[in-house]
């Protein structure tokens, strides 16, 4: 992908993700929570597989 036209889409990203925010803050909370429980179990499960490995 050309650097300009990966520079225009992350602008148009970011825009997006403001325009959401401020029109819409608590659904924008509620992604927000959503994406980070994901990932904290995510890497909770991975920790007690490796705990497990080593018992």
């Amino acid at each position: 992908m050309p650097a300009r036209a990966k520079s225009i889409l992350i602008w148009i990203v970011v825009i997006f993700l403001l325009y959401a925010v401020v029109t819409n803050p608590e659904q924008a909370a509620d992604v927000v929570r959503s994406i980070w429980d994901f990932v904290y179990s995510a890497f909770s499960g991975f920790a007690r597989f490796f705990d497990n490995l080593s018992s």
